[in-house]
């Protein structure tokens, strides 16, 4: 293809007068319907945070406004993934805005087919009540060894903690510390497994 130099300054020329112009219109985002709309972080606050999946530790700036999350990516800064999200990362938006998220407590009694919405205060009672019976009516102070001889042991074995990769090392810290302090010696976490 032959250009001559002032074919060249033309097609530079125009090209450059496109951008100019093309620059002094607002970009809109099209919704579903067709319909243009402003972006939805246009006035919204930035903050970065990480995200809480897994042990990798990727950055994350968070689009807030009015108090609600309005939009989650990857944080180009972040020297961990710059920028980039695996798929659980991408859908971090939804944990904050999901129609189908819980909101109450729900309970299935024993034999029931129907659930049925509970207060926290009473999940929290019921999950304490849980812990407490079952630990007092299996906890064990002594065992015998293989020799016949008794050895203290202060624990119970009938209940576990699992952690998971949304918890943090703080978070962890505690649970580990809880679970110890009931005697629970069965502690695993997720990425274990």
């Amino acid at each position: 293809m032959g250009l001559t130099r002032r074919e060249f300054l033309k097609v530079s020329g125009v090209a450059a007068a496109g951008t100019t112009v093309g620059g002094l219109w607002e970009p809109k985002q099209v919704g579903w319907h067709g319909a243009d709309e402003p972006f939805r972080i246009k006035y919204a606050n930035e903050t970065t945070s990480i995200c809480p999946y897994c042990g990798v530790g990727c950055g994350l700036i968070v689009h807030t406004s009015a108090g609600k999350i309005v939009n989650v990516e990857g944080d180009p800064d972040h020297p961990i993934n710059e920028g980039s999200l695996c798929s659980k990362g991408s859908a971090l938006y939804q944990i904050a805005n999901n129609d189908r998220r819980l909101g109450a407590v729900r309970y299935r009694a024993p034999g029931s087919s129907i659930w049925e919405e509970k207060s926290w205060d009473w999940a929290l009672e019921q999950i304490a009540s849980r812990i407490k019976r079952t630990r007092d009516a299996t906890f064990k102070t002594n065992i015998k060894d293989k020799d016949g001889n008794e050895q203290v042991v202060n624990r119970t074995e009938s209940i576990a903690t699992l952690g998971g990769a949304a918890l943090d090392n703080e978070e962890c810290y505690l649970i580990s510390k809880f679970a110890r302090s009931l005697g629970i010696v069965y502690l695993e976490h997720q990425a274990r497994l």
